[in-house]
């Protein structure tokens, strides 16, 4: 028999119908397909970017802890400075008090004598020249003039050297020295001092850690005691 012409419209509509399908779930697949794919890479750059603004925001507070620890140093410098210089500023006045009150000593006689046979003698055995002038105040030459030959033994039994000693009556100490000794050789060229406010100031130098300590308590931070 032969195929009418109505199987054959029925036959190609199927058929239109099956290809009509075929292609909504192809194009279906491809549209979920490309969904899918869409998402993943909108996710990997929203990630990317979520990364680079927390990196972004990480270095950020890193930088501000750093600028706020740097502060923090430098206000703790400057409070430790401020400290310093006071406690520095009070040290300070404490030696001119006690400068001041150098001058006390030489009101007894004997206790003033003994003072300068101790520097000169001092100032000897630094000096170690055979010929020397002695320095001293106006004030104070009768007494230098007592105790050369006193000095000069000393120094002679200690280091079996002899020494010429001459009091230089043309060039004091000056008026507002406290009091002391000060030798000169070689024409000027070699010069030691031992008045009372260049004992006071070595003295003070070399105790200057115990003087801040007796002050002001032990430095914890110190970690270097010679």
């Amino acid at each position: 028999m032969g195929i009418n012409d109505a199987d054959v419209k029925k036959q190609i509509d199927h058929m239109m119908a099956f290809i009509h399908q075929e292609a909504k779930e192809k194009a279906e697949e491809i549209e979920a397909k490309a969904e899918e794919e869409f998402n993943i890479e909108k996710g990997r750059l929203v990630q990317q970017e979520r990364l680079k603004i927390l990196s972004f925001y990480e270095k950020k507070d890193k930088l501000i802890e750093l600028q706020r620890k740097i502060q923090r140093s430098n206000f703790l410098n400057q409070s430790r400075l401020k400290i310093l210089k006071s406690q520095d500023d009070y040290i300070q006045a404490m030696l001119e008090k006690a400068q001041g009150k150098l001058g006390a000593i030489t009101t007894d006689s004997g206790r003033y004598t003994q003072v300068l046979e101790g520097l000169l003698v001092q100032c000897l055995f630094q000096l170690l020249e055979p010929e020397a002038k002695i320095r001293c105040k106006q004030s104070d030459v009768e007494i230098v003039k007592k105790i050369i030959d006193s000095s000069l033994k000393t120094y002679s039994e200690k280091t079996g050297k002899e020494c010429k000693l001459q009091v230089d009556t043309a060039d004091f100490l000056p008026a507002e020295c406290a009091g002391g000794i000060e030798l000169v050789a070689k024409q000027g060229r070699i010069r030691v001092s031992n008045t009372l406010e260049s004992r006071l100031s070595l003295l003070s130098r070399q105790m200057m850690p115990e003087i801040r300590e007796s002050l002001f308590g032990k430095n914890d931070q110190r970690k270097f005691f010679d």
